[in-house]
């Protein structure tokens, strides 16, 4: 039997208003041969000023409708942060939460991901729990040892239920907007940790890191990957689509 495959683009700082709405003129044709496969779950994270017409496009298309961040406060004095009471009237289901960029250019604390996941989860949403090391620290040997402290944190306090209910991406720093990749091997090693290390078997844990049409196969037949978070390429119908149809080739 197939496994069920998750395909998620993050676009990042990418994509206008104009230019979302440009993408489901694409989209909606690319997509048709897809849209009845219950192998298939295909999601894509945009920035918030292009969450409307995404909203439109991911209601006709079927897709999951997803926000790129948020803050764990209802409301408040948090200028420039967005809420989950505002996304959940714009109707999004599922946020990325941690982030290598949010932790490493932003510098977002696990404590303060911790918060935006039981938040989000709090809230009856999906968060997409990003975690991964540096160059630095896997050639230091460090690379567990990081992951460890990341989703020990992140999960820290959440009930067996909750803990399945996130979405988990292992993203290697290293490998993300590099054109670098973790090899099949290296990403599997790291997924199947990653599973019992939060002792949930059917959770569903997802490789983020330079996925394309060219590697997808190898990555996406690995046994503890359930999918990608793509960057880059996403930001188009054609190239994006294509990591599903080179696995299912």
């Amino acid at each position: 039997m197939a496994k069920k495959i998750y395909l998620y683009g993050n676009w990042k700082m990418n994509n206008t208003y104009s230019e979302t709405e440009k993408f489901f003129v694409d989209f909606a044709p690319a997509y048709e041969p897809f849209r009845n496969d219950k192998n298939l779950e295909v999601g894509i994270f945009a920035p918030f000023t292009s969450l409307w017409p995404l909203s439109q496009g991911a209601k006709k298309s079927g897709i999951v409708f997803g926000a790129q961040n948020v803050y764990y406060e209802a409301k408040g004095a948090f200028t420039g942060e967005i809420s989950i009471p505002m996304l959940k009237e714009y109707g999004v289901t599922h946020i990325i939460i941690g982030h290598s960029e949010r932790r490493h250019i932003f510098g977002e604390p696990d404590e303060m991901i911790a918060k935006k996941v039981k938040a989000v989860l709090d809230a009856g949403m999906t968060p997409v729990l990003c975690y991964g090391e540096t160059l630095e620290e896997r050639e230091s040997g460090n690379t567990f040892t990081v992951m460890e402290r990341q989703l020990k944190s992140a999960i820290s306090g959440l009930t067996p239920d909750e803990v399945k209910k996130i979405i988990y991406a292992y993203e290697p720093v290293w490998a993300i907007g590099t054109g670098k990749t973790a090899t099949p091997d290296q990403a599997e090693e790291v997924c199947k940790w990653s599973r019992e290390l939060i002792g949930q078997p059917e959770a569903v844990i997802l490789y983020g890191g330079s996925v394309k049409g060219s590697n997808a196969k190898e990555l996406l037949s690995m046994k503890d990957i359930d999918g990608a978070l793509v960057g880059g390429a996403s930001l188009k119908p054609a190239p994006f689509l294509e990591i599903y149809t080179a696995y299912r080739e």
